[in-house]
């Protein structure tokens, strides 16, 4: 199901989809070379960051719910059932109950969910935003705002006019025109317990979540981080960045901000438990995972 956490006046729930070895990592990661890759491996297998026995990087697919004393938030809604994803064989055309049992593990339903929040508009985390109904794609939280960064939307509905995104057409654009999307500046505060901070590279307008009333005490870091190796290694881009010049800066600058702080960094994409610390390392960082 996932691990939950109680954090003063919150909780937070991951929400798992899937979890298995995708992607080989010198090819996810354009600049890492065989010799680090091997110098990293025996620490990587060991916490499951790479599969032992494929070699490829095991990675979670997931959302976050958090509930404050106000709202209950979803962040990011996975890949979602009956796509069209001929790109990505592995989620083409999913029709797997495992989210959705999951979050009717956590005792909430679609109804229950006051704001989406995408941290960015890939694939992996916009499919459940929606569902399909007689043939048409409608929002699946019909009580939901779902909040994106504004800039965020604009570049890809300017990329989708220049080449369609099957993305933008199933998962993001039935919810702007149902009236249910919010567009906001990324460094807004949803409310007193939730704040967003701009961590742009991976995408453009890419957002991070923080969480805590008075002092933030739990951070979400969506797609600004994909690996502990990255952690190791914050210079280390995926190959999906934008701007991956951009992203290592991001990276460097917010695992600086958050290392030896002993806020809660619940990840997208790190082997469960996906959530822990970051402390320093070198040059670089070490992320410490929570244990049970």
């Amino acid at each position: 199901m996932g691990t939950s956490f109680r954090l003063g006046d919150l909780e937070i729930h991951r929400v798992i989809e899937e979890e298995s070895p995708l992607f080989d990592p010198l090819e996810f990661f354009p600049s890492l070379s065989k010799e680090v890759l091997a110098e990293n491996r025996p620490w990587l297998e060991e916490g499951r960051a790479i599969d032992r026995a494929t070699g490829k990087l095991n990675l979670c697919i997931q959302s976050y719910v958090v509930r404050t004393p106000h709202h209950t938030i979803l962040v990011d809604t996975c890949v979602g059932n009956h796509k069209p994803r001929p790109n990505r064989p592995f989620w083409h055309m999913k029709s797997s109950d495992t989210w959705e049992r999951n979050l009717a593990a956590t005792g909430l339903s679609v109804n229950d969910i006051d704001y989406v929040m995408c941290t960015h508009l890939h694939v992996d985390h916009v499919g459940w935003n929606t569902r399909l109904e007689n043939g048409r794609w409608v929002p699946t939280f019909p009580k939901a705002k779902y909040v994106f960064g504004e800039k965020e939307l604009a570049y890809w509905q300017a990329e989708h006019e220049r080449t369609p995104n099957p993305i933008l057409e199933d998962s993001v654009l039935p919810v702007v025109a149902a009236g249910q999307a919010q567009l906001v500046r990324t460094d807004a505060a949803l409310n007193d317990h939730v704040r967003l901070t701009p961590t742009p590279g991976h995408t453009p307008d890419h957002y991070a979540v923080e969480l805590g009333k008075g002092e933030t005490i739990a951070v979400l870091t969506g797609d600004l981080i994909h690996s502990p190796l990255q952690a190791r290694y914050p210079e280390l881009s995926m190959r999906a960045d934008t701007d991956q010049g951009q992203s290592a800066v991001t990276r460097r600058k917010f695992l600086e901000c958050h290392c030896d702080t002993g806020r809660l960094l619940c990840t997208a994409h790190f082997p469960s438990p996906s959530t822990g610390h970051v402390t320093r390392w070198g040059e670089g960082f070490r992320f410490m995972p929570t244990t049970a």
